[in-house]
């Protein structure tokens, strides 16, 4: 088989939890090389309980699951140990539109942005942004994530797609390192996040 459809429906009916996944934790503990795009949001590794929170209080609404709201964030968050196992690397990109779309109040983003930055210091952690109106040399229709060179999972409002076809996976891969060229890196993206983050300093100040 060359790719998998889930959907999160089915996948929903005995709650998100399960959408989350510890199913899938065999696969992070096995995969050394992480190549995330995501152009709205940030990913799941890299999130805060509250924002994770207030993200998945939507896809439980829309999706009509039970509301086992804290037990999937327990499990996002408890798979965020890997980010400290050695041998691994991330190597992120993310669109600068992912650090102004919201969840939750604008105390949950600026602390989202807040550790979005903490967590660049880490030394297995790349993360290049794509300033929004940048010339580019392609544009992927969706966020992505690539495991070393076996597999790539694509996320729908409905389902999850994985990829294992090499053709395919290679594809996505040449996509990566084209949005990977436009991105910046070090203090030019601290400082688009810092920017987003400043942005919200008035709507701060009237909380």
């Amino acid at each position: 088989m060359n790719s998998t459809y889930l959907e999160f429906k089915r996948q929903s009916r005995s709650g998100l939890a399960r959408v989350v996944g510890t199913h899938t934790d065999s696969r992070y503990e096995a995969t050394t090389v992480f190549r995330i795009y995501e152009h709205n949001v940030i990913p799941g590794l890299f999130q805060t309980a509250t924002y994770t929170a207030a993200m998945l209080t939507f896809w439980i609404g829309f999706l009509g699951a039970p509301n086992d709201l804290q037990e999937a964030v327990t499990t996002r968050m408890h798979r965020q140990r890997v980010l400290r196992r050695s041998g691994k690397r991330f190597a992120v990109i993310l669109e600068e539109q992912a650090l102004r779309t919201w969840f939750g109040t604008s105390q949950t983003q600026a602390d989202q942005l807040d550790h979005l930055l903490t967590v660049m210091g880490f030394p297995t952690v790349s993360v290049g942004v794509i300033p929004l109106m940048t010339p580019r040399p392609g544009v992927a229709s969706t966020g992505f994530w690539i495991f070393d060179d076996r597999l790539v999972a694509v996320e729908t409002p409905t389902a999850s797609i994985e990829v294992t076809r090499p053709h395919e996976v290679g594809l996505y891969a040449r996509m990566f390192e084209m949005l990977a060229s436009v991105a910046v890196y070090g203090t030019a993206a601290r400082e688009l996040i810092a920017a987003a983050r400043d942005d919200l300093a008035p709507l701060l100040a009237r909380d």
